[in-house]
């Protein structure tokens, strides 16, 4: 997160887009179960948003803690800056960047 200054102070301002995690988490809310690439893909059309738009905000909040990812067998993968870093290293992520992640994304309930 960053420190955005203001006239009225400090803003803490997150390293991830507000709208799209308000996105996903209605879609888990209403689909009660974990979200998988082709809910996401499926957002990104239903929305016009852009698939990496979507996912780059997943990994963000994954390495802020805010959301889990597991695989496909339900072990808890660790996803951190340099796993963002390297899926974008070549620009936008793209369809086989996460032919990996097969599993899926659920909120962390703290």
């Amino acid at each position: 997160m960053k420190n955005t200054p203001t006239h009225e102070g400090p803003v803490t301002v997150p390293d991830w887009d507000v709208a799209l995690e308000a996105l996903v988490l209605e879609e888990y809310d209403h689909r009660g179960q974990a979200l998988t690439l082709e809910d996401f893909r499926r957002l990104s059309a239903d929305h016009t948003i852009r698939f990496d738009d979507i996912m780059v905000t997943m990994f963000e909040l994954c390495i802020h803690g805010q959301w889990l990812y597991r695989d496909q067998q339900g072990r808890l993968q660790d996803i951190t800056r340099e796993t963002l870093d390297l899926l974008t290293a070549l620009g936008r992520m793209q369809d086989r960047d996460l032919k990996g992640y097969t599993g899926g994304w659920v909120p962390f309930k703290k």
